[in-house]
């Protein structure tokens, strides 16, 4: 079965024998993670493996603690994932090997809680939007196309984040919204 977002996935689940489902982290309307979540909730036996571009450290956890039985990058090749998902439908574990050692690190060194400690810096959901696609390497370009604005609002945008994180350059303003656990 294919659904194109985890709400067609949920209304359509019970109408299709599913043993394993391959979840995106970003999709439209709810997010993977909490489509993962609530699909562990109602069938904790199925088995979801997380196939995504994110390779944070945040994202990972919580995917693994909504309920994933593993984490693969989408820049996996094809033999890889589909070594994975027997593995997987094996009893296995299935991961990428940057992802593994992240989650040892995750183990040793804990995500810190979001307190005093952190600032938010004021930034808009949108902004933070923009953030996330910067870490990801996206052109101003790509972001204006994902996210449905021009690329003139990108570049205002881009200018409000650098003012409020206090940087001028992308890789600083992904530095210090991802130590301050804004993305």
């Amino acid at each position: 079965m294919n659904a194109f977002n985890s709400q067609e996935l949920l209304e359509n689940f019970d109408k299709h024998q599913i043993d394993l489902v391959l979840m995106d982290i970003q999709m439209p309307g709810m997010n993977g993670i909490q489509a993962t979540e609530l699909i562990k909730k109602q069938h904790p036996e199925l088995k979801v493996l997380m196939l995504t571009t994110f390779d944070d450290d945040e994202n990972i956890f919580k995917a693994i603690m909504a309920g994933a039985n593993g984490y693969l990058l989408k820049e996996e090749n094809t033999e890889n994932l589909r070594q994975s998902i027997i593995e997987k439908l094996s009893g296995g574990a299935a991961m990428s090997a940057g992802v593994a050692l992240r989650v040892l690190n995750l183990l040793r060194n804990p995500l810190p809680s979001k307190s005093a400690e952190t600032k938010d810096y004021g930034l808009t959901k949108r902004e933070i939007e923009l953030l996330k696609q910067l870490k990801n390497g996206l052109s101003y370009e790509q972001i204006a196309t994902n996210l449905f604005i021009s690329y003139g609002t990108v570049r205002k945008h881009i200018e409000n984040i650098y003012r409020k994180l206090q940087v001028n350059n992308k890789v600083s303003a992904v530095d210090v919204a991802s130590k301050n656990r804004i993305i």
